[in-house]
């Protein structure tokens, strides 16, 4: 990855990756995100049970992230998403609301979020949740299994049809 002109807070903006045949680039992703329900099935394995399957899937584009999917609360298996304290706000999204994802014994605590009350264009994401990929056993769109976007704080899904760098790496904060 080289580095390209600064940006308004000083910080370089990385240089694309290339992006081959058949990749999407997250650099040409928009900001503000913009909405896309997208024909994939998703699943989501946890403490060695299936707690998703679903077909009914909206992600979230913004540049340099990888894709955040948002899927119905209602795929879930009943009992595994428990509200969890605390929220946070999206500049474009809105106040999001955390939960716990339980199977069994097996606790991630703030693993998964929602928008209930979204901003003004987010409002397909009423009664949908994103999941943390890297606190489950496992996380696949059609079939593959995804990678966590970099740096624990965001929750993209890295495919093999993305191209980067990805917010989240090392010096990546101001991009």
């Amino acid at each position: 990855m080289s580095f390209a002109a600064r940006n308004l807070s000083g910080m370089r903006r990385p240089t694309p990756d290339p992006a081959g045949p058949g990749q999407e680039s997250v650099w040409d992703y928009p900001r503000p995100p913009r909405l896309e329900r997208v024909h994939a099935r998703v699943t989501i394995d946890f403490a060695a049970v299936t707690i998703v399957d679903t077909d009914d899937v909206v992600r979230v584009l913004e540049t340099s992230h990888p894709p955040v999917y948002y899927l119905p609360a209602a795929a879930f298996v009943p009992g595994s998403l428990i509200p969890a304290a605390g929220s946070s706000f999206c500049e474009f999204k809105g106040a999001a609301e955390y939960f716990d994802v339980v199977r069994g014994t097996a606790v991630r605590e703030r693993a998964a979020w929602g928008y209930p009350n979204p901003s003004p264009g987010y409002e397909e994401l009423v009664g949908r949740v994103a999941v943390y990929a890297g606190g489950m056993d496992r996380c696949t769109v059609d079939g593959e299994v995804v990678v966590p976007q970099p740096g624990g704080f965001y929750g993209g899904w890295v495919t093999s049809n993305l191209a980067g760098p990805f917010k989240g790496v090392p010096g990546s904060m101001g991009w």
